[in-house]
């Protein structure tokens, strides 16, 4: 095991009826001008955005709206948020939405608080010195943004998207209503499922350092979201399900599933965002279109862990052979996939790139990512390629 700082200083609330609590949070975080960022009509069609600014107009807390986030969230968004912010004074930021409200919120704080274009963070150029305060109402259950240091923008000027991590970018508080998720569609639901599993995955399958006690929370919270993705594929409905994916999903990038190892291998989610850079595909389905492809081409450099997760998560029965076990485990992760309606290739995700467009994306995943990465396996650009040619 390796010797790790666990730091999670994001205030929880999970419950019914808890966005009413809003106005109070806020308060208990100094913020007084509030920047409300959201995505698209959802919000408002539900009436979440009103009973949100009717408690912030009760309680005297003056706030701007600004909405348009979208999946793969827009770096000239971000733009206009910093820019409004500025204009209006604004000294707390409350994101209401998925992952795509709250990573572009983070970038709008990003730059609001440093000199500078907030881009050059992403690009990994420069590194913030600090970040406007946010609050969170989550409406999906997908990318742990709310108690994470994490944000991914894209850049629309070629469609670069890219990730940046800092302590200063975690929510002072997040407000965790399972009954909020229950409109969405179904596709979305598993989309975020298969990103939360995706998120300990990623930690999980390393050749740097493990901790028993890790592993087995990790093992946990899989076989959870796996079995609770089932029953609300079946019942969308279900609060006690919405409940347990939502707090899995909170739980699964605040690092908790990653203490002890190396920080990870996170090379599916790199190759991924090249997808969605180029695509515009929903993420979490696209993490499972190219998930098969990276696990087969990796697996016999990390046997161990591919095999204790065919057997601790996938219920294979060990006999003897490693190889074999191991590849049945991811057999029956692509057999889960698709039970919840996801792809597990390029073609069912919707897209078929020609040679040239799997050679663009290799180019700026291997870019993105300073040349080569990975734990399970380090990869290089060819490597990249080869794996983009087999999720066809």
């Amino acid at each position: 095991m390796f010797d790790f700082k666990y730091y999670t200083p994001t205030k929880v609330i999970l419950g019914r009826n808890t966005q009413e609590r809003v106005a109070e949070l806020i308060r208990e975080f100094g913020g007084t001008k509030i920047l409300i960022h959201y995505g698209g009509g959802s919000v408002v069609r539900s009436g979440l955005l009103k009973q949100v600014t009717d408690r912030l107009d009760a309680d005297g807390i003056s706030y701007v709206t600004l909405g348009g986030a979208v999946p793969n969230p827009r770096l000239s968004l971000v733009y206009e948020g910093i820019k409004l912010c500025k204009k209006e004074k604004v000294d707390f930021l409350l994101a209401v939405g998925g992952g795509s409200a709250i990573d572009s919120a983070k970038a709008i704080g990003y730059g609001v608080a440093n000199e500078g274009d907030v881009w050059d963070f992403y690009s990994y150029k420069r590194t913030a010195k600090g970040c406007l305060p946010l609050g969170v109402i989550l409406t999906l259950a997908a990318t742990g943004s709310e108690m994470s240091d994490s944000s991914v923008i894209t850049k629309e000027e070629g469609l670069i998207k890219r990730g940046y991590s800092s302590d200063f970018g975690r929510a002072r508080f997040a407000i965790l209503n399972p009954e909020l998720t229950m409109t969405l569609p179904d596709y979305q639901t598993a989309c975020g499922c298969t990103d939360i599993m995706m998120h300990t995955m990623e930690r999980y399958f390393t050749n740097g350092g493990n901790m028993e006690i890790t592993d087995s929370m990790a093992e946990a919270l899989l076989r959870t979201v796996k079995k609770n993705a089932l029953i609300l594929y079946k019942d969308p409905k279900n609060y006690d399900a919405r409940a347990e994916v939502m707090w899995a999903g909170s739980l699964s990038h605040n690092g908790l599933t990653g203490c002890g190892n190396d920080g990870g291998d996170w090379m599916t989610h790199k190759l991924e965002h090249e997808l969605g850079g180029l695509y515009d595909v929903a993420h979490g389905a696209g993490l499972a279109a190219i998930w098969g492809s990276w696990a087969r081409y990796v697996y016999k450099n990390c046997l161990h862990r591919f095999k204790r997760y065919a057997v601790n998560v996938m219920g294979i029965t060990d006999e003897g052979n490693d190889e074999e076990t191991a590849l049945k485990g991811i057999e029956a992760m692509e057999d889960f996939y698709r039970s919840i309606g996801m792809p597990t290739n390029l073609r069912e995700l919707g897209v078929n790139p020609t040679e040239e467009e799997l050679r663009l994306m290799a180019k700026k995943c291997a870019d993105g990512v300073g040349g080569e990465k990975g734990s399970a396996r380090v990869l290089n650009e060819e490597a990249m390629l080869s794996i983009y040619r087999a999720s066809m």
